[in-house]
């Protein structure tokens, strides 16, 4: 057996880390609470996938992943050196986000009011990961302009966001959960 690589490099303990391309930030650095914010999303994206969902859910989610990994990658680059050999996430990419949320409303009552986040565990995860989108969408625009991707993650990161309520409301229609309408106050 060869020598197992060690996960932990050190390099971070000053509270650095670097881009891709080498240059060196401080962990806080708008860049890195991006792409972290994105890596976060992710993960929550692998719990929603694990709920034992319909397995046409998984494979538009793993898709989704693939996705996030290469945003990720885009804006964990440092933009003052040569565009890096990532893939991009295309048109098509967020045409199929387009496509499923079309597909799943054909299913769903129209909604009129605004939904409190619940319903069922499954739905609550993508509520979750809806609001994580929502802050990675953010941070994502504060550093807009700094890549060539720039654009097509945010408009990824926004479809993906009105993907992940949609497709709150059909697993919890899916597993037989409720809605709650919120109502205001008289």
């Amino acid at each position: 057996m060869g020598a197992t690589k060690k996960i932990y490099t050190k390099t971070g303990d000053s509270g650095e880390t670097s881009l891709l391309g080498g240059t060196r930030v401080l962990k806080s650095h708008e860049r890195v609470e991006a792409y972290g914010t994105i890596d976060e999303l992710n993960s929550f994206i692998g719990l929603i996938r694990d709920q034992g969902i319909d397995d046409h859910y998984i494979e538009v989610l793993i898709r989704i992943q693939e996705n996030l990994f290469i945003a990720e990658s885009w804006v964990a680059a440092d933009p003052q050196l040569p565009c890096p050999q990532i893939p991009l996430i295309r048109d098509e990419d967020i045409h199929l986000l387009e496509q499923e949320m079309d597909q799943m409303n054909t299913k769903l009552a129209p909604l009129n009011n605004f939904i409190i986040p619940g319903g069922n565990p499954v739905a609550s995860y993508c509520h979750i990961a809806r609001t994580i989108c929502r802050r990675a969408e953010r941070h994502v625009i504060r550093i807009k302009g700094g890549s060539p991707t720039d654009e097509i993650i945010i408009t990824y990161l926004n479809r993906l966001s009105d993907y992940l309520f949609v497709l709150a409301r059909k697993v919890c229609q899916d597993l037989g959960g409720k809605e709650i309408k919120w109502k205001t106050k008289e």
